[in-house]
């Protein structure tokens, strides 16, 4: 009876999920009301879920991700990183790509593209007046030898352009070719911004939410499952498989918007033109406009490279991690959240200004001291402040989480995910990699129409109890399930960074969908290969692990 009740509430949320006839984030807090009253949980266990320790760690991993965006750090790596690579115009579109995909995995997605598409903008926009600066001196020269050509050709072809009689010469059929093909690059490389962005976030475990649920769950349906996911395995299996996604999806996307010519893309020592110096320089301008790098800034950059050296170092797998080294039982008891708790303490404390060691004495004596020094706070204001954290915070993904966590314990707890499983041992017969697979497209498909995160919390639990019935390891299943849930490619309304490029009015539906599938099979053919390749060693994915049997965890 308690699995029908479960199932019954899960299954109103998914639809309410799926349609958003309410926010995401209130539907999510619907465990707090109905599991309490249909008796499937107590009201005090539903509320628990709702900020674990995984959720901590999304937390304080947003935290760090908004000091880094308030001081625009973002931008000054991407407009280095720009300046690097160069301009040719296939060359800046992997500059692009590169770039998105590196901030998007430590900062929302979201944010990310929001930042780059604006950058992109200019420097399409330079290139195209340029090109129209160019083209307008070429004609004014070659008019001339242009005329007589025509004439040339005249005597000899009779059905070619004849030419107006004052001179002019008429439209030049390649423009319209020209502009068609501008178009076309246009639209390539501003998809090309949020679909990096979707690959970015997935190479971290806190870079979208989708892996945040994949840690909840595992700690909530498995809890001795000695801690297999973390910051540095997760980033070892998803971190390769990012960069065979970029890059497939970097050639898919020269082939259909700008054709493989390589000598033309690449230019190899061809000599700049005029378009890729305009494109330099749009870049060079917005470098100057930031000016040289500030205190602050240089600050939350030393805070950011700590934190990641902190998670990677705190259980590596191969040698003792800090935690159990300097710690007692550290391994036990410390988690990813706490460095990513204990960095954003510290930005809060942090000052952003060099702070001034002056005598007191001294201070109060000279007369010269001018008002404005009387009048300034003694004290400089720190690196991040409240207010602008609460504007900044996603919390409807953090209350998302939560609710994703209720449902699965109680999914687990009422035994719902025992029956499932149990309807779900005819799927023994068939190999694991087909399942695998197959579960991938599956959810690359749902995730169009869905949110990601709810997408991953209403399949993980399903698949982590089949993975039981079938005696698989539960991750050879729920990491393809994952990864797959940010592959939302296709529609504008999929995700985030998909709306704000859709926004700028380069690209139709059509276009999406058209680059969209492909970005798909891509995806899922690179997790499929991730999961039966070095996923394997890393996870130990061949056997099944005794944490996995659902009797012992009873």
């Amino acid at each position: 009876m308690q699995e029908a009740k479960c199932a019954y509430i899960i299954i109103i949320m998914a639809v309410y999920w799926c349609t958003e006839v309410i926010p995401l984030a209130v539907t999510s807090l619907m465990p707090v009301v109905f599991f309490p009253l249909l008796g499937v949980q107590s009201s005090k266990s539903v509320c628990l879920q709702y900020l674990n320790d995984t959720n901590m760690l999304f937390v304080g991993g947003l935290i760090v991700a908004i000091s880094v965006e308030q001081w625009n750090l973002h931008k000054r790596i991407a407009l280095r990183v720009l300046l690097i690579l160069g301009v040719k115009p296939a060359l800046l579109m992997l500059g692009f790509m590169i770039v998105t995909a590196f901030l998007s995995m430590w900062i929302s997605n979201t944010a990310t593209t929001a930042m780059m598409v604006p950058i992109v903008q200019a420097v399409l926009e330079q290139m195209d007046n340029t090109e129209y600066d160019v083209t307008m001196m070429e004609q004014a020269t070659g008019q001339t030898n242009t005329v007589i050509e025509l004439q040339e050709k005249n005597v000899s072809d009779p059905t070619s352009v004849q030419v107006i009689s004052n001179g002019q010469v008429p439209d030049d059929p390649r423009s319209s070719e020209e502009k068609k093909m501008k178009k076309r690059i246009c639209k390539g490389m501003t998809l090309c911004v949020c679909y990096a962005a979707s690959i970015g976030g997935t190479a971290t475990l806190t870079g979208t939410g989708p892996n945040m649920v994949l840690k909840g769950q595992m700690n909530q349906l498995y809890p001795n499952n000695n801690d297999i996911v973390n910051f540095a395995s997760w980033f070892g299996f998803a971190f390769p498989n990012m960069i065979l996604m970029l890059v497939l999806a970097w050639l898919w996307l020269q082939c259909s918007f700008m054709g493989l010519n390589f000598k033309k893309s690449w230019g190899c020592g061809t000599e700049r033109t005029a378009k890729e110096k305009a494109a330099y320089n749009v870049l060079k301008a917005e470098m100057k406009k930031l000016g040289p790098i500030s205190y602050a800034e240089f600050n939350v950059l030393i805070m950011f490279v700590l934190l990641v050296l902190l998670w990677f170092s705190r259980h590596p797998g191969f040698v003792k991690g800090w935690a159990s080294r300097l710690f007692p039982d550290g391994e036990k008891y410390i988690t990813d959240s706490v460095p990513a708790v204990f960095i954003a303490l510290l930005l809060f404390i942090l000052p952003a200004t060099k702070p001034k060691f002056v005598g007191w004495n001294s201070s109060m004596s000279d007369p010269e001291q001018t008002e404005e020094d009387i009048k300034k706070p003694f004290l400089p204001a720190p690196l991040l402040d409240w207010n602008v954290v609460q504007r900044k915070m996603p919390w409807s993904i953090v209350l998302l989480l939560g609710g994703g966590f209720a449902l699965a314990d109680a999914s687990a707890n009422s035994g719902l995910s025992a029956w499932l499983g149990h309807q779900m041992t005819p799927l023994g017969s068939i190999p694991p990699w087909a399942i695998a697979t197959v579960l991938s497209l599956i959810i690359a498909v749902f995730t169009e129409c869905t949110s990601n995160v709810a997408t991953a919390t209403l399949f993980l639990p399903v698949f982590s109890s089949m993975a039981e019935s079938v005696k698989i390891h539960p991750l050879y299943v729920m990491l393809p399930g994952t990864l797959s849930a940010s592959f939302a490619f296709m529609l504008p309304v999929a995700t985030p960074p998909n709306a704000i490029v859709f926004s700028y009015g380069h690209i139709r539906v059509l276009d999406m969908v058209r680059s969209g599938i492909v970005m798909n099979i891509i995806g899922v053919f690179c997790v499929t290969l991730a999961i039966n390749t070095w996923g394997r060693p890393l996870f130990e994915l061949d056997t099944f692990p005794t944490w996995a049997n659902s009797t012992t965890n009873q």
